[in-house]
């Protein structure tokens, strides 16, 4: 990924961790996907008081993209305190629509470009449509 299409994802995520609603860990996080398309699209953490219920950043902005039509991602800047890499459920959900994504953590503190992976090595072997069947698309 280039240095300009990087930095232009990471600062997109910083502006959606500005979003997050994270008001029992205080932990926010954002994230900015890449389609294909050349879009960006934004998500932030959202908490809930039932734990269980909260939603990551990296899920919002992929449920943003595909409600807005776009199902190929290409990269994806993730944002938080540290750097954090996404949770298992995040490499999972995101690897339903590519396993090669690029992915940046940053840590949003120090502004730095973090580390760089792929979803395929951040998850491997991971369960996908070839262990249920041919997913019907509409």
């Amino acid at each position: 990924m280039s240095e300009p299409t990087r930095d232009e994802l990471i600062h997109a995520a910083l502006d959606a961790q500005q979003r997050a609603y994270a008001p029992y860990s205080n932990f926010p996080v954002g994230a900015a996907i890449r389609a294909a398309s050349g879009k960006i699209y934004l998500g932030a953490n959202v908490e809930n008081a039932s734990y269980s219920l909260t939603i990551c950043a990296e899920r919002v902005a992929a449920s943003a993209a595909v409600t807005a039509g776009d199902r190929d991602f290409t990269a994806i800047a993730i944002v938080s305190r540290g750097g954090a890499s996404p949770c298992g459920a995040c490499r999972q959900f995101l690897a339903e629509f590519n396993p090669k994504l690029r992915v940046v953590m940053v840590d949003s503190e120090h502004r730095d470009h973090g580390f760089q992976s792929t979803l395929d090595a951040l998850l491997p072997n991971r369960f996908d449509a070839s262990k249920v069947g041919t997913p019907k698309r509409p």
